[in-house]
């Protein structure tokens, strides 16, 4: 260990010795030159108020302009530093701004029924609310418990009916659109018909999206405000039924207005239309930009898998998903992904300690960039304004009787009228904004040099060159001058060995 030691030590002493030996070659000012270096300076810097210190005679104005320069050197660190503590808690400005145009994108609607499945299979298999309650609450983050209701019923269901669906009975016997269901449809002047609407599934089963992403519709623009979409549904409550002790108790159309590259969120945002009425929902389109951190909480390198375009909701899906095909080997079909849809008996034993698991530990958060699902740097908004009246009229019931050969109550009972359009050619831009750029730090820190000092940049070097030289002539007088100084205070030799003879005698 010693042998190691001696090695680095001597490297070290060989590298202090080149150091001295380079600095040795360039001798030491003497303080005559020292001191005239430092009146140079000070009658030559661009740092204002210096040269009236060196230059007075009067001692008075010597101490005035010190306080002076002094008091403009607190002040402008002061300011600096009040500069940088606000520029570093990146603060920002949001903007509004009205963009008129004369053409704008028309949203995607979503549309579904109140009253979920066909009254004949609901007869026919009556678990099948319990079995739908139970996928509804779970995807809510509501505790499955074995005393529901029904439970053992639909145990007992499920081990009789192995191959059972949920997913291909809510797609066979829930709520379907054909020209039945859709007795008129008008899109900007143009026929549309069910073919123009996509099937997804939602808490409410069976829905349908118009102007889906990947539709030709989605194509279309509207160039007139006042028009947009007239729709005239049939909900046909004699075919289709919901239990009542579930909560179900509303008989009509539920709808969301949202972009069409985004999944349909109907929980909190969807727009009911009661049978007998005529819904006008007037449209506005607000363009949203968020800040990515730390000026904002948006994350613009986060993608999912399953969604062409980022959203908060669709996060949130595709974190509960991974999480519950990690933990049970399943998915509940309203969630994205591709695996093997989770029967009920997974649902109780694995899926609802597992979203449990993931509320208890804050697995799938959102909000702030630092959570799973932050805020998108980018959402489009619709914001609606919807007014009723009843339909139809007294004469128009007779019409629509007679066309459709259905008795006038049959009408009142099951028809209804949605109008969805525009109220100006005209969409709204928020946009978050960092209120201090770089830049603008930079020149807000300039002015304030200049304003007290009368200091620039190149002021700035010449300080920095000044304060160099000075520790360079500082490491030269450590280097050089100390070590003979403490050579010369050294005993002489001789009268050491003298000493050491005296004391063996």
């Amino acid at each position: 260990m010693e042998q190691a030691e001696k090695p680095k030590a001597s490297a070290e002493k060989g590298l202090l010795e080149k150091i001295k030996l380079c600095l040795s070659k360039k001798p030491l000012p003497s303080p005559t030159d020292r001191k005239k270096f430092d009146h140079d300076f000070a009658i030559s810097t661009s740092f204002h108020g210096v040269h009236n210190i060196v230059r007075n005679q009067s001692k008075i104005r010597k101490l005035i302009w010190l306080v002076v320069v002094l008091g403009s050197v607190l002040l402008v660190v002061w300011q600096i530093y009040s500069r940088l503590v606000n520029y570093f808690t990146w603060p920002t400005t949001t903007s509004i701004e009205v963009q008129y145009v004369e053409k704008i994108d028309f949203p995607a609607v979503t549309f579904c029924n109140l009253n979920r499945f066909q009254t004949e299979a609901a007869a026919k298999f009556s678990v099948i609310f319990f079995l739908w309650n139970m996928v509804y609450k779970v995807l809510h983050f509501q505790e499955i418990r074995s005393n529901y209701t029904g439970f053992k019923e639909a145990i007992d269901f499920l081990a009789s009916h192995q191959n059972f669906s949920i997913t291909e009975f809510v797609k066979e016997n829930g709520f379907y659109l054909n020209n039945s269901t859709l007795l008129e449809c008008d899109f900007f002047g143009k026929p549309c018909g069910p073919q123009d609407f996509a099937h997804v599934f939602t808490e409410y089963g069976n829905c349908f999206t118009f102007n889906h992403g990947e539709n030709i519709q989605a194509k279309e623009k509207v160039s007139v405000s006042g028009r947009g979409l007239s729709l005239l549904f049939n909900v046909n409550q004699e075919e289709f039924t919901d239990d009542p002790a579930l909560g179900f108790v509303d008989a009509g159309i539920i709808f969301v207005i949202h972009s069409p590259k985004k999944v349909p969120q109907i929980d909190g945002l969807g727009l009911s239309s009661p049978v007998g009425m005529h819904a006008r929902v007037s449209i506005r389109q607000v363009k949203t930009f968020h800040q990515e951190y730390p000026w904002g909480e948006c994350n613009p390198n986060i993608k999912l898998k399953n969604f062409s375009t980022y959203s908060t909701s669709g996060c949130l899906k595709e974190c509960k998903a991974q999480h519950i095909q990690e933990q049970c080997g399943c998915l509940p079909f309203l969630l994205p992904g591709n695996g093997i849809e989770c029967d009920l008996q997974k649902f109780y034993n694995c899926v609802s300690p597992t979203l449990d698991l993931i509320e208890v530990k804050g697995l799938c958060t959102m909000g702030t960039h630092n959570s799973s699902c932050p805020v998108p740097c980018e959402e489009t908004e619709y914001p609606a304004t919807i007014s009723y009246s009843t339909f139809p009229s007294q004469k128009a019931l007779k019409y629509l009787s007679k066309k459709l050969n259905q008795s006038q109550e049959y009408i009142r009972e099951n028809l209804m009228n949605i109008e969805i359009n525009y109220s100006d050619l005209n969409y709204k831009i928020t946009q978050q904004q960092k209120a201090v750029s770089v830049s603008e730090l930079l020149a807000d820190v300039g002015g304030q040099l200049g304003l007290f000092c009368g200091a620039s940049m190149i002021t700035i070097i010449e300080i920095i060159e000044y304060i160099f030289t000075n520790f360079y002539w500082i490491c030269i007088l450590f280097l050089l001058k100390i070590p003979e100084m403490t050579q010369g205070s050294r005993p002489p030799q001789p009268h050491l060995g003298k000493r050491n003879r005296i004391e063996e005698c």
